[in-house]
């Protein structure tokens, strides 16, 4: 990832030559360890202080008319770790350029709430100066209407990213022609102007990387793209003996699908639109891998939601058959759902959370925070998975290449 903060670590690869380094880049992340410690250190001290009051990110937050949605959403960005550490030490002033510090309205609300959910002595706080501004940044989110949890996330995280995006010049759009290297080399350079444009701490942490491949099937012509993801939105799979897993719904996701209608594309080497196939896989892991399970549909004009049962793990999620052929495996923990109760017409969010300071599971429904069993985690209503990665050799994770 660009950026080492808090307990980044820099791999470089076995061979430098394969992937060369940017050396001044690594003076500049070298140089911000002491910093690193110093927060780290700053941030101990204020969830010791939390624990003294026996709060450690166990507060509710109290709804301000149909506000689960941002609620759930909320209390499970609280509980992602390095997010929470960024917010709580104000680190996020770092990057903030100074022609943007005045306009970063929703980050410094964001890290305002996310310190109130790690401090406070109460049992439940208003998230009100918040839903203030997000309604501000995505004006969809005026008003007391239920809203989607899973759309609010993306409009969150995009709204975080916009204000401390560490480029403050955009570079001009790259006219290089990438299509005569090979995959992993047009990926590594995709992602690298990715970062050019956007480098964040919400990049380092959520965004992934995504290869999609079209083949067709009259002359063989295979094109490949690379693009940035920030969650990955599965369709649910259907069994007819039951017993749907969330890898059943990646291998759906990720499946060769037949392009033969109005949707076919052009072929680059026919220079007509032929029948083609497409598969997706994942090209980058991003530290923070979000999954979203398609629960909601509009069919015959009429909304629906799935209420399948999806077994997903709460440890050791391995996701190396779903990687590109380029990438290495990946094992992620779960540590937070988003969870919707109800049907397409109406419901309610609420969230399950590993505590990151206890190790423990929570319940977060509104104001109401109370503990719970590990067993109780998978349901039928889980829409919004969070992962963390724990175990990756990745030649993109920790590192510009």
């Amino acid at each position: 990832m660009p950026s080492l903060r808090h307990s980044y670590t820099v791999t470089v690869p076995e061979e430098p030559a394969a992937f060369p380094v940017d050396k001044p880049e690594l003076r500049r992340k070298s140089s911000s360890l002491s910093r690193s410690m110093l927060v780290s250190t700053f941030v101990g001290l204020i969830i010791n202080q939390a624990k003294n009051k026996s709060a450690q990110g166990l507060v509710g937050l109290r709804n301000l008319g149909n506000t689960c949605f941002m609620n759930s959403i909320l209390q499970c960005l609280s509980n992602t770790p390095e997010l929470r550490d960024y917010c709580l030490g104000n680190t996020h002033r770092t990057d903030l350029h100074s022609s943007r510090a005045s306009r970063a309205a929703l980050m410094e609300e964001f890290a305002r709430l996310t310190r109130s959910l790690w401090t406070s002595a109460n049992d439940a706080i208003s998230p009100f100066d918040f839903k203030s501004q997000i309604q501000r940044y995505a004006p969809k989110f005026v008003g007391c209407n239920q809203q989607d949890a899973q759309e609010f996330l993306r409009f969150l995280l995009d709204g975080l990213h916009n204000e401390v995006n560490r480029v403050t010049v955009q570079p001009a759009a790259s006219t290089e022609d990438l299509e005569h290297l090979s995959d992993e080399e047009k990926g590594r350079r995709m992602w690298n102007m990715y970062l050019q444009r956007e480098d964040s701490k919400v990049v380092d942490l959520f965004v992934g990387q995504l290869k999609s491949s079209l083949t067709c099937t009259d002359c063989g012509f295979r094109s490949t793209v690379f693009d940035p993801f920030w969650d990955l939105s599965v369709p649910i799979a259907q069994k007819n003996s039951g017993g749907v897993t969330l890898k059943d719904c990646l291998r759906l996701f990720t499946k060769e699908d037949v392009l033969d209608g109005d949707e076919r594309p052009t072929c680059n080497k026919c220079k007509a639109r032929k029948k083609c196939t497409k598969t997706f896989s994942i090209q980058k892991f991003p530290q923070i891998l979000v999954i979203h399970l398609k629960r909601f549909s509009d069919s015959n004009a009429r909304a629906s939601k799935l209420s399948t049962y999806v077994n997903f793990p709460l440890k050791e999620l391995d996701l190396r058959e779903f990687a590109s052929e380029s990438s290495e495996r990946a094992v992620y923990n779960l540590y937070a759902v988003s969870n919707h109760s109800g049907s397409a017409l109406g419901g309610h969010y609420t969230a399950y959370c590993k505590n990151p300071a206890l190790g423990e599971w929570y319940s977060y429904n509104d104001s109401r925070v109370s503990p719970m069993s590990s067993s109780q985690v998978r349901s039928s209503n889980a829409y919004v998975l969070f992962y963390e990665l724990v175990s990756s050799h990745s030649r993109y994770q920790t590192c510009r290449l």
